[in-house]
């Protein structure tokens, strides 16, 4: 007998990866939107509500998901700590780190992710890789010419995101997620939930706001979660003793995450 949806009919229709990805991108978008006007109470509200949203999506992934996706947001969570609470490249509207973006980590690595599961980029594959290297270096080279800020920072991340498009077997994963991020980028820096320096502290380099490389962090959070889910599935198996379903463990095969 085949095991029912996890949380049934809502379960269902957000298995299908189009319709999942339009959601998360409502649901952020929106977020971002009452975030703009929110006081610290109110963010706090907000923050429940986006881990309740990333709790939802980690039901309705598979294990190796699971694993990946808590990898995403550990890394995730200590580079915003020092990329601006520390080194002050970019700076939060109420000067501090809400509680959601931790959260919102999880659900952009998520939903690049079934972005790169949908039926049409599964089916175009080269289109969708060249698409986001069209749209990754024009933007880099508007950055540098006519765009109100110079982005070199921007520009040297844009050049080594294009290099793991070129080459990277996940590519595709990658380029889910440049496009995720690139249009929460977009959206939350010109509603002003964040805002980048115009140069970057400690290098001095000048940055966009947003930098076009500004998805060189995520990309380079997923390589970690790809390279280490499997070996802490393994760890956390020999840990309980058992699979999953409660059998003896064996030693797992490497599990993929969907294409790329």
């Amino acid at each position: 007998m085949a095991r029912p949806a996890p949380l049934g009919a809502l379960g269902r229709v957000l298995s299908n990866p189009t319709v999942f990805v339009v959601v998360m991108l409502v649901i952020t978008t929106a977020g971002l939107a009452l975030d703009r006007y929110a006081n610290l109470g109110q963010q706090m509200l907000l923050s429940v509500a986006a881990w309740g949203f990333l709790a939802v999506a980690m039901v309705l992934a598979n294990r190796t998901e699971r694993f990946q996706t808590v990898v995403v947001v550990v890394i995730a969570t200590a580079a915003e700590v020092f990329g601006s609470l520390i080194l002050g490249a970019y700076e939060y509207r109420l000067e501090n780190l809400p509680l959601f973006v931790p959260a919102g980590h999880g659900i952009v690595y998520l939903s690049g992710l079934r972005l790169s599961q949908t039926s049409w980029v599964r089916a175009h594959r080269r289109w969708f890789i060249g698409a986001a290297l069209v749209f990754l270096l024009g933007w880099a080279t508007l950055g540098l010419t006519v765009l109100d800020r110079l982005d070199v920072a921007g520009a040297i991340g844009a050049v080594i995101l294009a290099g793991f498009l070129l080459r990277s077997r996940n590519a595709v994963i990658y380029a889910g997620v440049f496009f995720f991020v690139a249009f929460l980028e977009i959206y939350g820096t010109a509603i002003g939930t964040w805002r980048w320096a115009e140069t970057i502290p400690w290098i001095g380099l000048p940055d966009g706001n947003p930098p076009s490389g500004a998805a060189v962090g995520y990309v380079l959070f997923d390589i970690v979660a790809l390279s280490l889910a499997p070996h802490l599935m393994r760890g956390w198996d020999r840990m309980r003793g058992r699979t999953e379903d409660g059998r003896p463990s064996r030693e797992p095969t490497e599990a993929t995450s969907g294409p790329g």
